[in-house]
């Protein structure tokens, strides 16, 4: 079988970039972008229930840290289709050895990778360029009675943001730190 997509190890178990291998010539380019039979081979079982698709119009802002409760934990593949972002996922899972701890890898349009996200991460990610579109797969569609999410300025987590943070939302600003009684999620 012919592998479109190389997936790369990254210091926290079960997160990997996926690369992408563009067939190109003088047209432009081919790639593809999923392949449900090729991501089984890093312990994708779920199918994609959902196709979420962002704009970030300004450089600096950051979106995150969500995450979906059980039974609704989710498996994330994330790609930046314009732009380029500093894309973080956040190990939550209970009882990890990389508890709380976090991984950044910066996607752009020129990259040809994803991120692999898989249950049991937080996710958030800054836009490192003016009017940067994400383009997501989840394996669960969306329950606002299961949302989770930590604070993306949180000391505990001491994320190392490329840029000076421009813009945050209200929303995302008035997330929970981390406390003595976060214990994580089960997946």
């Amino acid at each position: 079988m012919n592998q479109n997509l190389d997936f790369l190890t990254c210091p926290l178990a079960g997160v990997y970039v996926i690369r992408r291998n563009p067939i190109r010539d003088k047209r432009g380019f081919f790639e593809r972008f999923f392949c449900s039979t090729e991501l089984e081979s890093i312990g994708m079982k779920q199918p994609i229930a959902q196709i979420n698709h962002t704009l970030t119009r300004c450089k600096g802002t950051v979106r995150g840290f969500h995450y979906q409760n059980p039974p609704y934990t989710e498996t994330k593949i994330v790609s930046c289709i314009r732009g380029k972002v500093f894309d973080v996922a956040v190990d939550i899972r209970r009882g990890s050895s990389t508890f709380l701890q976090w991984h950044g890898e910066i996607l752009s349009e020129e990259s040809n990778t994803s991120l692999y996200i898989p249950d049991g991460f937080a996710h958030g990610f800054q836009a490192l360029t003016d009017n940067c579109e994400m383009f997501y797969l989840h394996t669960m569609p969306y329950q606002a009675e299961a949302e989770g999410a930590l604070n993306v300025q949180d000391p505990c987590l001491n994320v190392h943001w490329p840029l000076e943070i421009t813009e945050l939302s209200d929303r995302d600003r008035g997330h929970p730190m981390i406390s003595d009684d976060f214990f994580g999620v089960t997946v």
